[in-house]
């Protein structure tokens, strides 16, 4: 598997997971664009952009400066245990689906022409191996969280034969210093590495997974 000759687009560069997948993909031979929310951030691992993936008018500009690449990685994105389904505000609810879902239609918007206009290209996106059914005081998250998938099978199933691979990864819990953090209890032995997350969203990104179309592929560790 190699990455070689490609660059890559990732969102939420600045985070965990985003750094973890910019330093995979570099290993691998790419060339990596990074793109986060965070006011002049910046990485060895490829060039920055500082970019608010909620603005239509950012983003298209952003990608316009980018200009033609051949992968995608949809890291950006957000979780908050929230309350009872019932107990939900309006604004618990918005803010999961604006990090979760608005983000990822701004870029898809601006980045699926670039990908089918080259006739060729892959975009992974972040759903989450516990949207897969409905929990307790995660309504909102999970809710997002499996739009976030609905939208990865559909969009799959309108490219796919223009070249372009959509699949999504399912993680469940992440290794991050705020999991860490929030859980200290927790065995975080069991919970699944960004590095190890990473390297399947690269292997997805390459073409040795050319003919993986719409998948939503769990990456859980021990979990």
């Amino acid at each position: 598997m190699s990455l070689t000759g490609k660059t890559m687009v990732v969102t939420g560069g600045a985070g965990v997971l985003g750094n973890a997948v910019a330093e995979v993909a570099k290993l691998q031979g790419a060339e990596v664009v990074l793109l986060d929310v965070v006011p002049g951030f910046s990485s060895e691992l490829g060039v920055t952009h500082t970019v608010d993936l909620t603005d239509a008018r950012q983003v298209a500009e952003c990608f316009s400066a980018i200009g033609p690449f051949d992968a995608l990685a949809n890291i950006a994105g957000g979780f908050d245990m929230g309350p009872t389904v019932y107990e939900t505000d309006d604004d618990a609810w918005d803010a999961m689906f604006t990090i979760n879902v608005l983000t990822l239609r701004r870029v898809l918007s601006a980045a699926v022409p670039v990908l089918t206009a080259r006739g060729r290209g892959s975009i992974v996106n972040v759903g989450a191996f516990g949207a897969v059914r409905g929990l307790g005081n995660m309504g909102a998250y999970t809710a997002a969280k499996s739009t976030v998938m609905r939208l990865t099978e559909a969009l799959s199933d309108e490219v796919k034969t223009q070249g372009v691979n959509v699949n999504a990864v399912l993680p469940s819990l992440i290794d991050t210093p705020r999991n860490r953090a929030d859980m200290p209890d927790a065995d975080f032995d069991s919970w699944v590495s960004p590095e190890d997350l990473a390297q399947v969203v690269c292997f997805l990104s390459s073409d040795a997974a050319r003919a993986v179309h719409g998948a939503l592929v769990p990456v859980t560790g021990l979990v």
